[in-house]
């Protein structure tokens, strides 16, 4: 806004316009200067939070750089370590077989315990067609349908 466009605002009919318009530019003025202090602190506290953070990356930095050179430490030593164990069992392997021999343990080979009903043994099943086994008088009368053969399941059925 120029100084042409406030004239005619200030030229007014009566003696308190100019005056009005005097004070509410310098509300204005008032208002813009608070934001524009507002908005100062504002970028001053965004600054320092931006310093903070990049001093926090710069020691996040240092301290993986620190990691990294611990962990190259460590893995050679792993390595020196692990080239003296295999050294170490080469030499005394013929003296760990024998020790292992003379102090071995022996278990009783495994008897599966079958006194459970549903860990007993079954005889072998039967799979010729039911065609097969009806023609050959293996089936009796269809009382349990789910049993084939005679009475005694434990013997074998005879291949036709």
């Amino acid at each position: 806004m120029t100084i042409t466009d406030l004239i005619p605002a200030l030229k007014g009919t009566g003696r308190r316009r100019a005056v009005d318009k005097v004070e509410e530019l310098r509300r204005d003025i008032f208002k813009l200067l608070t934001q524009q202090a507002a908005a100062d602190d504002a970028f001053v506290l965004l600054h320092q939070e931006l310093t903070d953070a990049r001093a926090k990356q710069a020691e996040a930095e240092e301290i993986v750089v620190a990691q990294l050179a611990d962990i190259d430490e460590l893995t050679a030593e792993r390595d020196a370590l692990a080239e003296e164990l295999a050294a170490l069992k080469r030499r005394f392997s013929a003296q760990l077989a024998a020790e292992a021999n003379a102090h071995r343990i022996d278990v009783p080979p495994m008897v599966r315990d079958t006194t459970a009903i549903e860990d007993q043994a079954t005889g072998p099943i039967d799979v010729s067609p039911l065609w097969a086994a009806r023609d050959a008088g293996l089936l009796g009368p269809v009382t349990n349908p789910g049993h084939i053969g005679p009475d005694d399941d434990t013997q074998p059925i005879e291949a036709i």
